[in-house]
């Protein structure tokens, strides 16, 4: 037996376990619901899945009952709706059987996905010979339950909630380790010369620009510029002569003050005039794009910048999550290139990207049952 036909095997062997599973192998058995590389998903591991996100569904949503849609005709769906959902039991058994539909094509596309992916990762594992122990699993495990489940009482009570046996479990840990170590390989490492070319670029983004405080009276013609720089020069106040001579609805009542700004933020002309200029200086007229400006700068607030030492942890989280976003994409662009055409789904399961020839259905607001 081949390297990937036992890591195939082991696959089948967990849904033998998790729902007595049969016939597991080469050959597509009339009861499957899809096929990858020649190994199927049969309808009984279908099932087994399709009630355990109806549960956990259900376990999401407190006091909402566990709908488990029966296609094709979904009779058995609408009598627990009629029977859990009193608001919903006068519908017309038309509009509930488009209900437990649509809510079967939700949970389905759930489950296909699910399966059809995990048959992905073994193979990939295979492929690029990556390998995780049943020790790794367990380990996994025992840790994760430990922090979440402090008995056993509660961990069984989650199984009975979830419809999950403890296989389903170990299953879940193995795929998850599995994705983690394929991502691994694919993911490039983030070195010291990565942190250094980032930092170059994006210098901007670690300091603080220079602000300065401005005082104006903006005006729209010169000689009221004028008369208002000669009040200022014989004493009178900003807030005096803004409220009388400024045009800027946004200054004049505040004594044409604005604080904080950095280069770029001001008409121009003025913000050039204002960035070379001393402090506490009353200058102008200078002309604008909106009038004549006369203009004190009464604060500077100098400009900040981390070392490439200090703005490091950033950056390296920064990197870390583009690295990791680029390596997420590029695994599935390999599984997709490498398990898509090999897989085949029956027409009426066909309900997730992971199927070939896939096409999302039209969306519509119904009446969910449970929902």
């Amino acid at each position: 037996m081949s390297k990937l036909s036992r890591r195939i095997a082991a696959l089948c062997a967990f849904f033998v376990v998790a729902v007595a599973v049969a016939a597991c192998g080469s050959g597509v058995p009339g009861n499957s619901v899809a096929d990858v590389d020649g190994n199927p998903i049969t309808a009984q591991a279908f099932n087994h899945w399709l009630l355990v996100v109806a549960k956990s569904q259900a376990v999401s949503s407190p006091g909402s009952p566990v709908i488990v849609p029966d296609p094709p005709h979904y009779d058995r769906c609408i009598a627990q709706v009629r029977h859990a959902l009193p608001s919903l039991a006068k519908l017309p058994a038309k509009q509930l059987r488009s209900d437990c539909k649509q809510v079967f094509t939700s949970y389905a596309g759930q489950v296909m996905q699910f399966l059809i992916q995990g048959y992905w990762y073994e193979l990939e594992a295979v492929r690029d010979h990556v390998k995780v122990s049943d020790a790794q699993v367990r380990k996994a495990f025992e840790t994760a339950k430990a922090s979440q489940f402090p008995t056993n009482a509660q961990f069984d009570s989650f199984l009975t909630q979830t419809g999950q046996t403890l296989q389903d479990i170990l299953f879940r840990f193995r795929i998850v380790q599995l994705e983690q170590k394929l991502l691994a390989k694919v993911t490039k490492k983030i070195t010291p010369a990565a942190i250094q070319q980032y930092y170059g670029a994006h210098k901007s983004q670690f300091g603080t620009p220079e602000k300065r405080d401005v005082r104006i009276v903006l005006t729209k013609t010169l000689s009221q510029a004028e008369a208002a720089k000669r009040a200022l020069q014989s004493g009178q106040s900003w807030t005096k002569v803004a409220r009388k001579y400024s045009s800027d609805p946004s200054t004049r009542n505040s004594g044409g003050l604005v604080k904080g700004m950095t280069q770029g933020q001001l008409d121009p002309a003025l913000d050039k005039a204002a960035f070379s200029a001393p402090v506490n200086k009353l200058l102008g007229p200078i002309k604008g794009q909106f009038g004549y400006y006369v203009f004190e700068v009464t604060g500077v607030t100098a400009a900040t910048q981390q070392s490439l030492a200090q703005a490091t942890p950033l950056i390296r989280s920064t990197l870390t999550g583009q690295q990791s976003s680029a390596a997420q994409a590029l695994l599935a662009r390999q599984l997709r290139a490498h398990w898509l055409s090999k897989t085949s789904c029956r027409p009426q399961y066909a309900m997730t990207v992971f199927c070939p020839g896939y096409k999302a259905p039209k969306t519509a607001t119904t009446t969910t049952p449970g929902g």
